[in-house]
C-alpha cells in the first residue's frame, strides 16, 4: 500500500506494569497469584457516574446498556482498597521514582505537582468503576524525530479470569503509561517506535518482564477515514500487521459505502418488525430459546454484509459486534443464511414477509426479552447507518485479535471520562527531587559496550543486554568468569535445556556461580555444564552434580583413557586418518563425562591420532 497517498497517520501507547514491591494505593505485594489460590469472592453492578459538567462518557453509556454482574476473586495478598471498601493509600513513591527516571531518559518536563485523576472504565476491569491515574510529564522526544506527548502513572487493572469473572491480585500493580504524538506514517514506523520505547523501559531495570506486562494500544486513522484505537497489543512483532489490516479495514468500508450509496441503499428503523411467530417451528437451537425475535431489511445491502473487511472479519462481523453490547449472541443475515439450524424455506419465507427484494438483506437478532431483542436492533440500525454515512469508518475502540485483526469493543472515550480523585493527595515534584534522578545506561549503549570489552558477538550482545539475567551476568563477570562463558550459557545453554524440557526455573543464580566457579577452577569442563543444570533441575546439588558428573581426571589419567579409545578402534582410525578426531572427541568426553576441558581432551587425541598413524607408517 501507498501509506502516504492513503494518508495514515498512527500513535501509540505503552502500559508497562512496573517493578516495584508494593502496589499503587496500598501495600499489597505485586505478586500474580495462581487462580485456584484465591480465598473469597464478591460480586459488584457497575455503573457510569456523571461528570462535573454533568454528563455521561459515550463509551460507558455503550457499556451499561447491558446489565452485568461481575464476579471478583480475592487473595490473602489483596485488601479492601482493592474491594473499594477502604480509601486508597498515598502514591507509591518507589513508582512515582521509576516514572520520573522514564521521563528524564526521554528528555521530558515534569508536572510541578502530580494529580490522581479518576478515568471512568465499568468494564469490570476494576471493583470502584474508575482506574485511578495521574500525569507525571510531557513533552519528550524519539530519536525518529517524533514526540512523547505524556507519561501517566496509573494502576494496573483486573485480570479477566473469563467472561464476567476477574482476579485482584493484578489490580493496583503500578503501571506507565506513555503516549507519542500521531506522527507515525507506515506500519513499520509504529512497531520501531514501540520496540526503541520497550528498551527505553527495559534499560531502567525497575519494570516488570514476561507475557502480558507490556501492552500496546495503537491509534490509527487514514486521509478519509477516523481515528481507532486498537488496545491490547502484546506482541510487538504483530504491530506493523495490525496496523495494516486497519488500514485495510478502513479502504473497505470506505469502498462499501460508496456501493451502499450506488444501490440507493437504505438502513430504516421503521423496516424493523416483531417475527418470532414465523420461527415457532424452527430447529435453530439459538431461535428456539429466544423470547422475541426481531428482524430488519436493509434496502440495498445484499453481499455486502458478507464481504470481507479484515482477514476472518466481515461488516456483518462489525454490525453483530454492536448488536452483542446488549447482551445477544450475535446476529443472523441473509448472506448467510440457510445455516446454523434456519432451513432454505425459513429464509424464504422471512423474505416474503419482509417485502425484501434480491438487493436487500435481511437481519435477525433473537433476544431473551422484548428489551433486549429491542436494543440489539437499535444497535444494528445504528451500525447500518453509520455504513451509508459521510464517515463510514467510526471512531471507536477495537480489540485486537490473536490475528492482528480487530473487533469492535465502544466508542472512543470523551471528556466526560476524566475527573478528580479527591481521596489521593497531590505530590509535589521540586527541582531538587528532579535533578537528583540519574539516568541508567540505555541497552543499546550496554551492548555496544559487551562488544569492544568483552570481545561478544554483536547479535549476543543484544540479547544478552536485554535479557531479563543481565543482572546475572554482571555479577558473574564481577566475580571473574569469562565473559564469553557467562553469556553462551546465559543465552544458549538454557535456551537448549528448556525445549528439550528442563525446568529451568529451579537453576539459580547460586547454580549459575557455583557451576561456572568450578569450570573456572578446573574442578568441571565447560561441555558439562548442561549435565550439570538437569541434574539440578532433577532436585541435585550442585556439589552432588559435580561427583556424579565431573570426578577429577589427571592428565595422566586421560591420555590413558584417549590410548584405549584409540588402541579399541585402531581400524576405523587408520581409514579415517585425521578425519577421525571429531567422532572419537565425543566418544573421550562421554567416558571423561565433562571432567575436563575440550580443548585439552582435543590436544591430546590429536596426538595420539598422530602417533598411531607414523607407528602405522613405520
Amino acid at each position: 500500500m501507498d501509506y502516504k497517498a492513503l494518508g495514515l497517520v498512527a500513535g501509540i501507547e505503552i502500559h508497562q506494569q512496573l517493578d516495584t514491591r508494593e502496589k499503587l494505593f496500598c501495600h499489597c505485594p505485586t505478586t500474580l497469584r495462581e487462580i485456584p489460590d484465591h480465598d473469597g469472592e464478591f460480586f459488584r453492578y457497575l455503573r457510569a457516574t456523571v461528570s462535573e459538567m454533568g454528563e455521561i462518557d459515550r463509551a460507558a453509556q455503550e457499556e451499561m446498556k447491558h446489565d452485568r454482574k461481575f464476579q471478583y476473586y480475592t487473595y490473602d495478598t489483596t485488601c479492601l482498597v482493592e474491594n473499594d471498601e477502604e480509601p486508597p493509600a498515598p502514591v507509591n513513591d518507589e513508582a512515582l521514582s521509576i516514572c520520573l527516571t522514564i521521563a528524564k531518559m526521554f528528555g521530558m518536563t515534569p508536572v510541578p505537582q502530580v494529580h490522581t485523576m479518576r478515568k471512568l472504565v465499568i468494564d469490570g476491569s476494576n471493583t470502584s468503576g474508575f482506574q485511578r491515574t495521574a500525569l507525571v510529564a510531557f513533552n519528550g522526544a524519539l530519536p525518529n524525530g517524533g514526540h512523547i506527548e505524556t507519561i501517566c502513572l496509573e494502576e494496573e487493572a483486573a485480570q479477566r479470569v473469563k467472561d464476567e469473572v476477574f482476579s485482584l491480585d493484578r489490580l493496583g500493580i503500578p503501571l506507565v503509561e506513555i503516549t507519542t504524538s500521531p506522527d507515525m506514517h507506515t506500519p513499520e514506523d509504529v512497531q520501531k517506535v514501540a520496540e526503541y520505547i520497550g528498551m527505553v523501559l527495559r534499560s531502567t531495570g525497575k519494570v516488570k518482564r514476561g507475557l502480558g506486562t507490556i501492552r500496546q494500544d495503537v491509534n490509527i486513522s487514514i486521509a478519509r477515514g477516523a481515528r481507532v484505537e486498537i488496545k491490547g497489543v502484546q506482541e510487538l512483532d504483530l504491530i506493523a500487521e495490525v496496523v495494516r489490516r486497519e488500514v485495510q479495514r478502513q479502504q473497505n468500508l470506505l469502498s462499501i459505502r460508496d456501493e451502499l450509496r450506488k444501490r440507493g441503499a437504505l438502513a430504516d428503523a421503521a423496516r424493523s418488525v416483531d417475527v418470532t411467530a414465523l420461527f415457532g417451528e424452527t430447529k435453530s437451537t439459538v431461535l428456539k430459546k429466544a423470547k422475541k425475535i426481531r428482524a430488519i431489511t436493509l434496502k440495498g445491502f445484499a453481499g455486502l454484509l458478507g464481504r470481507e473487511i479484515q482477514p476472518e472479519r466481515r461488516l456483518g462481523s462489525e454490525v453483530s459486534d454492536y448488536a452483542k453490547k446488549c447482551g445477544v449472541g450475535g446476529i443472523f443475515h441473509t448472506d448467510e443464511l440457510p445455516a446454523y439450524g434456519i432451513t432454505e424455506k425459513e429464509v424464504a419465507d422471512l423474505r416474503t414477509h419482509m417485502g425484501a427484494g434480491e438487493q436487500d438483506c435481511v437481519i435477525l437478532v433473537a433476544g431473551a426479552s422484548e428489551k433486549q431483542a429491542s436494543c440489539a436492533m437499535n444497535q444494528v440500525i445504528s451500525r447500518a447507518q453509520l455504513a451509508l454515512s459521510d464517515r463510514p469508518v467510526p471512531e471507536e475502540t477495537r480489540k485486537m485479535l490473536e490475528s492482528g485483526s480487530t473487533a469492535y469493543m465502544r466508542p472512543l472515550p470523551g471528556a466526560a471520562r476524566m475527573y478528580p480523585e479527591t481521596d489521593v493527595v497531590p505530590v509535589l515534584i521540586d527541582d531538587t527531587r528532579w535533578e537528583a534522578i540519574t539516568i541508567p545506561e540505555l541497552l543499546t549503549k550496554k551492548a555496544e559496550r559487551f562488544v569492544q570489552a568483552y570481545g561478544i558477538e554483536k547479535n549476543y550482545a543484544l540479547q544478552l543486554a536485554s535479557s531479563e539475567k543481565l543482572p546475572l551476568f554482571d555479577r558473574l563477570v564481577q566475580e571473574g568468569i569469562k565473559p564469553k562463558l557467562a553469556a553462551f550459557t546465559i543465552l544458549s545453554t538454557i535456551t537448549e535445556l528448556r525445549r528439550d524440557g528442563v525446568d529451568t526455573r529451579k537453576i539459580s543464580d547460586q547454580t549459575y556461580l557455583d557451576t561456572l566457579h568450578a569450570v573456572d577452577t578446573g574442578r568441571a569442563a565447560k561441555e558439562a555444564i548442561p549435565e550439570i543444570f538437569r541434574s539440578v533441575a532433577a532436585g541435585s546439588t550442585v556439589s552432588e552434580a559435580l561427583e556424579k558428573l565431573a570426578p577429577s581426571v589427571s592428565r595422566a589419567d586421560l591420555e590413558k583413557i584417549v590410548k584405549n579409545v584409540i588402541a579399541n578402534r585402531a581400524d576405523f582410525v587408520m581409514q579415517k586418518g585425521k578425519a577421525a578426531l571429531g567422532p572419537l572427541m565425543g566418544v573421550v568426553m562421554a567416558e571423561v563425562r565433562g571432567s575436563v576441558d575440550g580443548k585439552i581432551v582435543s590436544e591430546i587425541l590429536t596426538q595420539e591420532i598422530n602417533a598411531a598413524l607414523a607407528a602405522k607408517k613405520s
